[in-house]
């Protein structure tokens, strides 16, 4: 129990800085309201139109699919570094069903169009 000890005191403190810093400046901040600071600024142009217009769904999507395959292919470089320290057989069976996840989610990705681009 005694090595988790560490463990829970990083956690609390990692969750407790965050609460502090955004408690302290509510706390601390000044208030001034003014219907001419609430308004939007944009380079010095006085804004036309809401600036909440809709967005098709299918940019979002297609940003959620490039970084699930862009973090999943870091994933490639550490074991790239130590591939000649492992067992080669095991090793290379590792990332040939990793590899093959990573291609089962882009073959179901293109099957649902969501790589199409609008």
């Amino acid at each position: 129990m005694e090595k988790y000890l560490d463990i829970l005191v990083f956690t609390l403190a990692g969750a407790a800085f965050p609460l502090i810093a955004v408690g302290g400046g509510l706390i601390l901040r000044r208030r001034y309201p003014d219907v001419e600071k609430e308004r939007a600024y944009e380079s010095g142009e006085l804004p036309i139109g809401d600036a909440r217009i809709p967005f098709h769904i299918s940019y979002y999507v297609f940003a959620l699919v490039f970084l699930v395959f862009d973090i999943e292919s870091v994933f490639l470089y550490p074991w790239a570094v130590i591939y000649l320290h492992l067992n080669h057989v095991l090793a290379f069976l590792e990332i040939v069903v990793f590899v093959g996840i990573l291609l089962a989610g882009w073959l179901y990705a293109w099957k649902k169009k969501v790589l199409s681009w609008m």
